[in-house]
């Protein structure tokens, strides 16, 4: 396997992860240039030391904006450097939600539906009917309906903390979710800014290009133009 020598660190990697220093933005080519200084435009470099160093500029960059990094930025700086999605995440933690959590989900949402409501609402009108009328309130649970009363207790102490289960379970979600909102905002907002150094930077090399290609023309310009008029002297 074809190998060559980092400018930046004196190691071999592998020939295909070379990068120039020429297609390194500015900005991140000033910060390397803190550390090594003669790190110039001809030299190279591998990915992994590109990635390790665009991670300390951002840190570096935010630390200046925003004070101490919390671990959710330091998540966002990883995620940058190494190019992975940050909304996978989301997806990957409600696949982690155990039994007990969806079925607690399942009763609360069962709980607070209109056909819970007019369950129960029948199940309470057949139970009064059948105890009073049909066996004339002298059946299992005659008025004042002492069974009933024990039996929508248990339930309401029952559903009470499922339900609240839910409502803190789904708070932690929301919570989560605006985590992930944050991070995914401070990384578009990185690469935004990352994008707009790297157009910049191409701008200024295409019209540096453009500016060594027109001299090339006019000394070209010139030099016939003399051999014209060396041609009509003679």
């Amino acid at each position: 396997m074809n190998t060559f020598r980092s400018d930046l660190s004196g190691k071999e990697f592998p020939e295909n992860e070379r990068v120039s220093a020429k297609n390194i933005r500015q900005s991140l080519l000033h910060f390397i240039n803190k550390t090594h200084p003669n790190f110039s435009k001809s030299c190279f470099l591998s990915i992994e030391e590109m990635n390790d160093y665009r991670e300390k500029y951002i840190s570096e960059f935010l630390n200046k904006k925003l004070g101490n990094l919390t671990e959710v930025e330091k998540q966002v700086i990883q995620s940058v450097s190494k190019n992975t999605m940050i909304s996978t995440e989301v997806e990957e933690d409600e696949q982690k939600t155990s039994f007990g959590q969806k079925l607690a989900d399942k009763v609360a949402e069962f709980g607070g539906s209109w056909g819970f409501i007019i369950f129960f609402m029948s199940f309470l009108v057949v139970w009064i009917l059948l105890n009073v009328f049909w066996l004339s309130n002298h059946g299992f649970d005659p008025y004042p309906f002492i069974l009933l009363n024990l039996i929508l207790s248990c339930i309401a102490a029952i559903q009470a903390p499922v339900i609240m289960m839910s409502q803190n379970r789904q708070e932690e979600k929301d919570r989560e979710r605006a985590k992930k909102d944050y991070k995914i905002n401070l990384k578009s907002e990185l690469e935004i800014r990352e994008l707009h150094e790297k157009i910049d930077h191409l701008i200024i090399h295409y019209q540096q290009d453009l500016l060594e290609i027109q001299k090339t023309q006019i000394d070209l310009l010139e030099n016939i133009l003399h051999n014209v008029k060396k041609e009509e002297n003679l």
